[in-house]
This record gives structure tokens, sequence and C-alpha cells, in this order.
């Protein structure tokens, strides 16, 4: 079983349906620690009351983005993890911590990329007219919100959506794929080939595997 680190930066609800997901039985992976930039993310509270270790390593005492960079790594590898899982971790990431994790870190990104990286995806996902939004899990590159797809989430966007309506679409398809996307590495069934993830299985042997929801009508 391999052990895990969640790196938060607020509430964690994609954090949270991780640790559901393991509670459950279909997730088997060790939650070693939940980390934090921020010692009032809510997420820690939820971290600690499932008896999962927490720290906080402040963004905001540190004079410059290596050297915080530098010290959550070490906050990191105190606990020797597998696999980093970022979940709502709102700090970007210098080139030598991405590396340093190269093949072991993972991030969810609220749109289905490569279309709205960054900030804001509901909203310009609704100003752009599009019809199909939804959630991405990728390995993580020093490239903002870019690296090898392992799978997506479309759902639709409807008439009459706002942001909040849309992103409560995604987000519950973000907890879906997460966990599912997890599990693949815990299994080991998940490669990069020429820059593409290939799913190792009897069914398939494509990466960026689109989950979508039926449409109904």
């Amino acid at each position: 079983m391999i052990s895990v680190v969640i790196l938060i930066s607020g509430r964690g609800s994609n954090m949270a349906s991780l640790l559901a997901a393991v509670d459950a039985g279909t997730l088997p992976v060790r939650i070693a620690a939940v980390l934090a930039n921020r010692p009032d993310a809510g997420g820690l509270e939820t971290a600690a009351a499932r008896g999962v270790p927490t720290g906080v390593v402040d963004h905001r005492q540190f004079a410059s983005r290596e050297d915080f960079d530098t010290a959550m790594a070490a906050a990191i590898d105190a606990f020797a993890p597998e696999l980093v899982v970022l979940a709502g971790f709102m700090r970007i990431l210098g080139e030598a911590f991405v590396r340093h994790y190269d093949g072991r870190l993972i991030n969810i990104h609220p749109s289905l990329l490569p279309t709205f990286p960054g900030l804001h995806t509901h909203r310009r996902a609704l100003s752009e007219g599009v019809r199909i939004h939804g959630c991405t899990v990728h390995f993580v590159t020093p490239d903002l919100d870019h690296g090898p797809i392992i799978v997506q989430a479309a759902v639709p966007v409807l008439d009459g959506d706002d942001e909040d309506t849309l992103a409560a679409r995604v987000l519950a398809h973000e907890h879906q794929v997460y966990a599912l996307a997890v599990r693949w590495f815990a299994e080991g069934r998940l490669r990069v080939h020429a820059g593409r993830v290939v799913l190792d299985s009897p069914q398939s042997k494509c990466g960026a595997l689109i989950a979508p929801q039926t449409f109904a009508g």
C-alpha cells in the first residue's frame, strides 16, 4: 500500500473525498499526512478529526518562493510518500520542487485542460459560451496547469448556469475522478509515454480518458 501526502490551502473538499474513499475501502492507499500553506485551512481540522497527521508550512513566513518550496519539500519528505497530491493547493510551485517529485506529483484542475488554465475557470467557460466543461487530473510539470493528463470528466454547461451551479456540477465529478486517478497510480497502472499517460489495463491502452456525464435529452 503506497503512502500519500496531500497538500491543501483551504477547506479541502477533494482531500475529504479521498479520505472518504480510503475509509470506504475503494482507495488502497495510506494518507500519511495533510499539509497546508495556511494555518487557517479548514481541511486541516477535517483531516485531524479522521486521525490523519497534519502540518502547516506558512508561505507568509518565507522571504522567497524558493525558501518556501524547500521547507514544504522537507515537511513532505519527512513522511516519505510515494505520491504527493495537490488538492486545492493555491501556490505556484517552483521548478526545483516539481522536478524533485517528478512522476509522483499530481493535481486536479477545474477545466478540461488545456482550455482555461489558471483561475476563474467557470467564469471564463461561461463567458466563452462553451457547451462542455469539466475537470482534469494530471501529472504536474513546471508549466502551470500543464502536464500529462491522467483522466478528465466532462459535464454539460446548461442554459441558466452561473459560476456557482457550474462549479458544483464540476466538483461532484472532481471527487470521483481524483480518487480514480490516485487508485490507478497506487495500482501501478499509470505510465507516461511520449508525453501521454497510458493506462495499463486489458480494456484500454490510452491515456487522457474521458469520463463524460450522460447528457439527458
